[in-house]
C-alpha cells in the first residue's frame, strides 16, 4: 500500500518525506486555506520536496474552466496530478485529461457506482471518503470493499483505489486488508502509526538495563 498525507502544509511534508515512507501528497481548496497561502506557490514548493504524485484540484464546476485550470495547474510540475469533482463535467474532464495521459484524481466519491464511472473516464486514483460515510451512519470500509471487488473484476480497468477521510490508524488497517492501493492520511494519523505503548516500554526497559552494563557502542 502507498502512503501519501493528505495536507498542504510544508513543513510537515518535508517531515514525514524525511522518513522515506511518503509516496505522494492529497491537497483540496479547504486545506489550501487553511495553508494561509498562495494556491499555485504551495503545490510547486511540495511538488519539489515529493518525487510521488501531488494532487492539485481544480475550483472550477464547468468543464471548459477545469480544462483551463488543469493546464495552468500540470504545467507547474511533472508529478501534479490533477484533482477534479465526482460530477458529471468533473468526469468529461478526467476523460479528457487522461485521454493526453495526464494523471487524475477524481474526488468526493461516496457510491460504488461512482466509481465504476470514473474508471470508465480513465481516472488515475479513485478517492472514496470513508470517514465521511462513517459521519452518517454508513460503513464506509464497505464502500471500499465493493469498488476493490468491482475493479478486480475488470483488469482493463487501471484505477487504483486511494482511501481518502481516514479518521484513524484502523481504517489503514482494514483497507491494506483489502487490497486497497492507496490510503491519504492526515499527519496525525500517520504519526500514530509508528506509535504503540507496548513498543514504548519495551525500548525503555531495553534502555535501562543497557544503562546497567556501562558499555557504549561508539
Amino acid at each position: 500500500m502507498k502512503f501519501f498525507v493528505d495536507t498542504a502544509d510544508v513543513k510537515e511534508i518535508q517531515e514525514l518525506a524525511a522518513t522515506g515512507l511518503l509516496d505522494g501528497v492529497t491537497t483540496n481548496p479547504s486545506l489550501i486555506a487553511k495553508s494561509g497561502r498562495p494556491f499555485l506557490d504551495v503545490i510547486k514548493e511540495i511538488c519539489a520536496i515529493v518525487d510521488g504524485p501531488v494532487s492539485a484540484e481544480v475550483t472550477a464546476t464547468d468543464h471548459a474552466t477545469m480544462m483551463r485550470e488543469a493546464d495552468k495547474l500540470s504545467k507547474l510540475a511533472k508529478n501534479v496530478c490533477i484533482k477534479v469533482p465526482l460530477t458529471v463535467d468533473g468526469l468529461k474532464t478526467c476523460k479528457a485529461l487522461s485521454s493526453n495521459g495526464i494523471p487524475v484524481n477524481v474526488t468526493l466519491c461516496f457510491s460504488a457506482a461512482q466509481a465504476l464511472l470514473a474508471a470508465k473516464a480513465g481516472a488515475t486514483f479513485i478517492s472514496p471518503f470513508v470517514g465521511r460515510l462513517d459521519d452518517i451512519g454508513q460503513d464506509g470500509m464497505e464502500l471500499i470493499a465493493d469498488i476493490i471487488a468491482i475493479y478486480s473484476a475488470y483488469p482493463n480497468l487501471k484505477t487504483e483505489v486511494l482511501v481518502a477521510s481516514i479518521r484513524h490508524p484502523i481504517h489503514v488497517v482494514a483497507a491494506a486488508k483489502m487490497g486497497a492501493d492507496v490510503a491519504t492520511l492526515p499527519p496525525a494519523v500517520l504519526k500514530q502509526m509508528f506509535h504503540h505503548p507496548l513498543t514504548d516500554k519495551g525500548l525503555s526497559a531495553f534502555l535501562a538495563d543497557w544503562a546497567k552494563t556501562g558499555q557504549s557502542v561508539l
